[in-house]
């Protein structure tokens, strides 16, 4: 079942969901709007032939900070990482989905090729596959609005929590860290 402004106001309120920081006027009717944050991971397409996956052959990539008030140009057919700016994560009794703005997707910005669903008990920074589907640049600014988080309850808890598997994305150790205090 998939959680309202309600439900999900009150999981932030008695810690089943963790949105930091939390904005209220980012709460949609069964939704929460997140954030682009300024780390872009990006691709030297010069540097591989080809990416071999069964040969375990990735191409370099390097990461590109925009400061606040900057801008990131998108290419058409481009693909790159972007860090989201909130940091978020649920309990054993529910999970997150993530889906795309409808005003960007008319643009053809796509925010995920398929890292869509957050697994119970997981908390971190999500990383969004940012793909250009479009044939004009599109320009991608720290703090633009960029996605949405749906958030589900799960029939029971889950029978592990989600460090007991030890699944973390390897590029990424912050996603089991809490937001730096500023």
């Amino acid at each position: 079942m998939f959680l309202s402004d309600v439900d999900i106001m009150k999981g932030v309120h008695n810690g089943q969901i963790v949105i930091k920081p939390f904005l209220e006027e980012q709460l949609q009717l069964a939704s929460y709007d997140v954030t682009l944050g300024n780390e872009f991971e990006v691709v030297d397409r010069h540097q591989i032939e080809a990416s071999d996956p069964a040969r375990q052959i990735f191409p370099v990539t390097r990461t590109l900070t925009v400061p606040d008030g900057g801008e990131f140009v998108l290419h058409p057919g481009e693909n790159v990482l972007g860090k989201q700016r909130e940091f978020v994560g649920v309990d054993n009794e529910h999970l997150i989905l993530l889906s795309g703005k409808s005003s960007l997707a008319r643009i053809g910005l796509v925010v995920h090729n398929t890292a869509m669903l957050f697994n119970p008990g997981h908390k971190f920074y999500p990383t969004f596959e940012l793909v250009n589907s479009s044939n004009i640049p599109i320009i991608l600014r720290p703090g633009m609005r960029i996605a949405q988080l749906l958030f589900a309850r799960l029939s029971s808890p889950t029978s592990k929590s989600y460090e007991d598997i030890g699944r973390y994305d390897a590029g990424n150790s912050n996603h089991f860290a809490e937001p730096r205090k500023t």
